[in-house]
């Protein structure tokens, strides 16, 4: 492949749900531009963009793939993206290294949930987007619905450039408004026949050429003005004011294509070729120290490494946009996230699994090397002397997790080594080896996202793992005052060990004052603050320790080992060995022996006399609660309530957009644990959701009386 350059590349993420025809779309258009000679089916997993072993086994993306063509003297690079939300890292990734979204839509559902949560990453990243309408010959097709859709969320934005002469079973025809003509294809598809308008039909196209051209002139102040002297626009003044339109969203044209029959491919290629805006035409990327960095060759070379996989035969392959300057084979670069020199070896343009070796590539650019020593996805390679770093790509927030264990203990090194390896790949695997919990935690978008990881492990690393319910991570705290001291005194033979601890514990809430005074059974307590100490816990919450000591009763020596036995107790809370927060401790008095006294013996005695309080303040279970939001078709939202007040949510709010109802509520986590199974069993696979860390909250009394007598039965157990 020869080089383009910055003026002649394109760079185009492929959307839509699954079921859309993304894939088959990719594969019409490689074969439309000479890539491949033979159009492959995802059903015979012979496709070039779903070319992994588990996208062959399942029969859906699960990487997205990029596809390099080259067309009309330009450089396309496509990145096909997975459909299923399971899978929105890729799309995530792959919005902030192109330049254009092609959104392409089921003609016979047209917006589904799955597409609007797409369009909304869309929408925050402010990229152009294009939509096309695929299997326009099913039976079901119906377009005037999916026009409808669009309108009724980009109003007159979003403009047909073409409409279906006979949509459903037959399609064979489309009336082309901003080339007014028609073109129509033999049953297998491939070049069409370019015709005249049908007389019956011209006033359609008329009308709907028209409100094209008004666009397109609303876009540019020359073209408004030209057009509102002759009352129209050329066909390249029109892809001009559509570009600008693109630009600025202030434009979403509208296609019609048949990807499984290669109808209408050829001329959305020719559209993406000619009026996708160009890579210098959109916003510039900004690096961490908030300079824009332009797509210029006679720049610094800096390469952004936003994609890793790993292939059988090949090893680590490793994906990058060049940022700024040229990058040839043997260049030397440094890492600029972990400082390691870096060669680059060879130099690919891809097409899937099919890679083509260039000699050079420059700003604005996509390309593939392989075999680098210490580059992960992420990362940025820099020319000596520049420290531009990128850190523009914001994933979502996992929804599903497990623990993950190997059947075999032998293999845990391995799978620990396998699972960062993964993680590298795709960033939406999330790790995590829990202190707290004991648990090596894998988190996710769904359950086909761990599906696919374990099928991965045991096919590609034949490491056999085991998937459980994960511990829930609780938290304890004290509802009310409570006093207690404690003693510590042990001789043997030597030095002894003495040390004396009087205090107060009590509910920490922010802003509220320690009392002077506190009473217990009829006696009261004064205190005197003299000294006051706020230490944010690890796992949240805080610990606040004031010194009440009057007349020297404990050195202030020792009173950081006192705090030092609270912290040891806190990290095993009395309840169910969670971990304790939100804690006051007031220590007023104490008594110390000139001889015998050491840190040793004030930190075991104030972790008794807070063990003791702790246990007498109304020790209480918080719960991790999570703000969810479920996208669910209307005729699905009293299934879906009704779930999940089965799982004590409280709802907070419901709206609609775009036709689709959005819930949110607050859920335990404990309840969350396969929301995500039964959320698509019960819509049809038809919504989804997303879930975010809220806050600790008080468990219910039944639920608290439930995991004090799990966790008294698991310390028998161990006993």
């Amino acid at each position: 492949m020869k080089t383009y350059q910055t003026s002649e590349i394109k760079n185009i993420a492929i959307l839509g749900s699954s079921g859309a025809g993304k894939t088959t779309l990719t594969e019409a258009m490689l074969f439309e531009a000479g890539v491949i000679k033979r159009r492959g089916r995802v059903e015979d997993g012979n496709t070039v963009s779903d070319y992994f072993p588990v996208e062959k086994e399942y029969g859906y993306s699960v990487f997205s793939s990029i596809i390099s063509v080259e067309w009309m003297n330009r450089k396309l690079n496509f990145i096909d993206c997975p459909g299923s939300d399971d899978f929105a890292g890729n799309v995530v990734t792959s919005l902030n290294v192109t330049d254009t979204a092609l959104v392409v839509l089921n003609a016979q559902y047209g917006l589904e949930v799955g597409t609007i949560n797409q369009l909304r990453y869309t929408s925050q990243l402010q990229k152009p987007v294009i939509f096309v309408v695929n299997q326009l010959d099913h039976a079901k097709a119906d377009f005037d619905n999916v026009v409808s859709q669009l309108k009724a969320d980009y109003g007159e934005k979003a403009v047909l450039v073409q409409y279906p002469v006979n949509c459903g079973e037959g399609f064979n025809a489309v009336v082309d408004v901003l080339k007014n003509k028609m073109y129509r294809w033999k049953p297998e598809g491939g070049v069409p026949e370019v015709l005249e308008i049908p007389e019956e039909e011209k006033e359609k196209a008329s009308e709907l050429h028209q409100k094209l051209v008004e666009a397109a002139a609303e876009n540019e102040e020359s073209l408004m003005e030209k057009f509102f002297d002759q009352g129209t626009l050329t066909e390249e003044e029109m892809r001009m004011g559509i570009r600008w339109g693109l630009v600025h969203r202030d434009l979403f044209p509208v296609f019609c294509v048949s990807a499984a029959n290669d109808m209408c491919v050829r001329r959305t290629l020719e559209f993406l070729g000619n009026v996708v805006p160009y890579v210098r035409d959109l916003p510039c990327p900004v690096n961490t120290d908030g300079e824009e960095i332009k797509p210029e060759v006679d720049k610094p070379t800096s390469l952004f490494f936003f994609k890793t996989t790993v292939e059988p035969h090949v090893g680590e392959v490793s994906y990058f946009k060049v940022m700024s300057g040229k990058v040839h084979e043997g260049d030397d670069f440094v890492n600029a996230d972990r400082g390691s020199k870096e060669r680059i070896g060879q130099l690919f343009c891809a097409a899937g699994q099919q890679r083509a070796k260039v000699e050079e590539l420059v700003a604005g650019d996509i390309g593939a090397t392989v075999k680098l020593k210490d580059v992960r996805t992420g990362n940025t390679l820099n020319v000596k002397g520049v420290d531009n770093k990128f850190n523009f790509i914001k994933y979502p927030e996992p929804k599903y997790r497990r623990a993950i264990k190997a059947e075999n203990e032998k293999d845990t090194e391995k799978l620990s080594e396998a699972l960062q390896r993964m993680h590298e790949e795709d960033p939406t695997w999330l790790i995590e080896n829990s202190k707290e919990l004991k648990q090596l935690i894998v988190s996710g978008q769904g359950e086909f996202h761990l599906k696919t990881l374990k099928w991965r492990l045991e096919n590609n690393d034949k490491i056999a793992i085991i998937y459980s319910e994960p511990k829930i991570p609780y938290r304890e705290t004290i509802t009310k005052a409570a006093r207690a001291d404690y003693r510590h005194k042990k001789q043997s033979g030597g030095a002894g060990q003495f040390g004396e601890v009087h205090m107060i514990v009590e509910p920490y809430v922010e802003g509220v004052p320690v009392p002077e005074i506190y009473r217990f059974n009829g006696q009261e307590f004064k205190v005197q603050t003299r000294d006051v100490q706020t230490y944010d816990l690890d796992w949240g919450g805080k610990l606040v320790f004031v010194n009440s000591i009057v007349g020297g009763s404990i050195d202030t020596r020792f009173l950081p080992a006192i705090v030092k036995g609270i912290m040891a107790r806190l990290e095993q809370g009395p309840l169910t060995g969670s971990y304790a927060r939100d804690v006051r401790v007031v220590v007023y008095d104490g008594k110390m022996h000139p001889v015998d006294s050491n840190e040793i013996s004030f930190m075991l005695a104030g972790r008794n006399a807070f063990s003791e309080a702790f246990k007498n303040a109304g020790p209480k279970i918080l719960e991790p609660i999570y703000d969810v939001t479920v996208s669910v078709p209307s005729d699905r939202m009293g299934d879906v309530m009704g779930d999940l007040q089965n799982r004590r949510a409280m709802i907070m709010g419901m709206e609609s957009d775009r036709g689709i109802e959005i819930l949110k509520a607050k859920v335990p986590l404990k309840e969350m644990g396969s929301y995500s199974i039964s959320l698509s069993s019960l819509t049809g696979g038809r919504a989804s959701f997303t879930m975010k860390f809220a806050s600790y909250e008080l468990v219910p009394t039944d639920v608290q009386e439930k995991l004090l007598k799990d966790y008294a039965s698991t310390q028998k157990d161990e006993d």
